[in-house]
C-alpha cells in the first residue's frame, strides 16, 4: 500500500503561481520578446495556470506553446512498450527569442534535456529558462538546474511526486509525495 503526504494544494498552490509570475514579469518585463512552452503531457497545465496570471496581470496575451519531447528522450528505444507521443503545438518560431521551459516536476533532468533537443527544430532561442512547480531535489542524473521553482522537496529515489490537475479530471488541485510500501 502507497502512503501519500500531500505537499501542495489551494490556496497556497494559487499564491504559488502568482509569485513565479511576478518573478517572471520582474526578468522579462512586457514579454516583447518572450514565450512561454509548456513541457507535454502535465507541464501544459502548469504553464497554462502561469500563462492565465501573467495575461490577467500585463493585460495582454503572452506566447503559449505545448512541446513534446518523446522522440528526443534517451530512454525512448529502451522501453518494453513503446511510448505515446503528445501534441506539438508551437505556433510561433523560437529563434532569437527567450524561451521559459515549464513542467510540472524536475527530477532527473533527462525530460529537460530531450526538451532541449526538441525546441531546435522550431529556431535557435536567444536564452532558455526553466519553471518547475516541483523541484525533485537529490535525483539529478544531469547537471540542470530550474530557474524558477514553486517549492523543492526532498525525495527519495523510490518516492515518487504525483501532481493532480482539475483539468485533467482531479476534484481539486493537489501535489502529493507517494511513498511506496
Amino acid at each position: 500500500m502507497n502512503q501519500k503526504r500531500l505537499v501542495l494544494a489551494s490556496p497556497l498552490l494559487e499564491i504559488v503561481i502568482s509569485r513565479l509570475s511576478q518573478e517572471l514579469i520582474e526578468n522579462h518585463t512586457d514579454f516583447a520578446n518572450s514565450v512561454v512552452l509548456g513541457l507535454q503531457p502535465r507541464g501544459i497545465y502548469f504553464a497554462e495556470r502561469v500563462v492565465r496570471e501573467l495575461n490577467r496581470t500585463l493585460g495582454k496575451d503572452v506566447p503559449l506553446g505545448y512541446l513534446d519531447a518523446t522522440f528526443y528522450r534517451d530512454d525512448f528505444r529502451r522501453r518494453d512498450s513503446p511510448l505515446r507521443p503528445n501534441t506539438t503545438h508551437v505556433p510561433f518560431l523560437l529563434e532569437g527569442k527567450r524561451v521559459i521551459l515549464v513542467d510540472d516536476v524536475m527530477a532527473t533532468g533527462r525530460m529537460v534535456r530531450a526538451a532541449l533537443d526538441a525546441m531546435t527544430a522550431f529556431g535557435r532561442p536567444a536564452k532558455v529558462e526553466l519553471m518547475v512547480l516541483i523541484d525533485r531535489q537529490y535525483n539529478r542524473d544531469l547537471p540542470i538546474t530550474p530557474d524558477y521553482i514553486g517549492q523543492r522537496v526532498h525525495t527519495l529515489d523510490t518516492q515518487r511526486v504525483l501532481v493532480e490537475w482539475t483539468e485533467q479530471g482531479a476534484e481539486q488541485d493537489r501535489i502529493w509525495l507517494i511513498d511506496p510500501q
